[in-house]
Formats: C-alpha cells, sequence, structure tokens
C-alpha cells in the first residue's frame, strides 16, 4: 500500500497531495511491490520544499486524470499495478465521475466496496456494471 503518514507531512490533507502520494507509490516500488494501492492524489503538492522549488510549476495537476499520470510515473514509469481507493460513500454520479478520471489517467482500476456493497442489492449491480464498462467497454 502507497498510504503515506507520520510528522514529515505538513498537514492531514498532505497524505493525499499529488507529491507525497507519488512518493510514496515510488517506494512502495522500490520495496519491491508490483501491485500499490493508494489514494487518489489531491492537488496541489504539499511538501513545502516542492513548493519552494516550484516542482510542480508548469506540470498539469488541475484534473484527477493529470494527478493519476504523475502517479503512475512514480510507479516506474507505470511499470507497475496502481489501483486507487473508492474514499468515502458518494452518490453514483460522483463515483462514476472519479472512475472516469481515474480511467482516463491511467489508473488499473478503482476499489469501490463502501461505494457499491452500502447500496442496495439491484443499485449496487447496476453500479458495477457502469464502472466495468467505463474499463473494459470505453477503452475499445
Amino acid at each position: 500500500m502507497g498510504y503515506p503518514r507520520g510528522s514529515g507531512l505538513p498537514n492531514k490533507e498532505a497524505e493525499t497531495a499529488v507529491d507525497v502520494v507519488s512518493y510514496a507509490v515510488h517506494i512502495a516500488c522500490q520495496l519491491g511491490a508490483h501491485l500499490i494501492k493508494c489514494k487518489p492524489p489531491t492537488h496541489p503538492p504539499a511538501l513545502p520544499m516542492h513548493l519552494e522549488r516550484g516542482t510542480y510549476d508548469g506540470v498539469p495537476t488541475a484534473t484527477l486524470a493529470d494527478r493519476v499520470r504523475l502517479v503512475l510515473q512514480a510507479a516506474f514509469g507505470g511499470k507497475r499495478v496502481v489501483i486507487h481507493s473508492g474514499g468515502e460513500a458518494k452518490d453514483t454520479e460522483s463515483v462514476l465521475k472519479e472512475v472516469r478520471q481515474l480511467k482516463a489517467g491511467g489508473s488499473f482500476g478503482s476499489i469501490v466496496g463502501r461505494n457499491a456493497f452500502q447500496r442496495p442489492f439491484e443499485e449496487a449491480i447496476k453500479l458495477l456494471h457502469a464502472i466495468q464498462d467505463i474499463y473494459v467497454e470505453e477503452t475499445a
């Protein structure tokens, strides 16, 4: 898992900042992981050294897809499988919007347990089919 924690982060929100998530994924790869689960990266970069140096100036980070691309670059240039956690419970359209952005950025998948299994059975099945369509059919 690439879930950064600890006193080295400037605040709680930094756990999902694009630079911090990218670094956590890179360290997981260096430790030998071939499959890494991480949270979807948020904007903006959080580490003071990146802000001071302008490390991400001119680098596209506005959309979730942009940030996912950066995380995949940190995963040995996309040579490792990166799957993103689903986060807090969301309405159907928000889940599908996030999944589309993850897919557009190159994510290998999205963990959606809470967002699927806390719904009525038929609604959950419909949501899971829609997610499959995004990852499978929209690729063709």
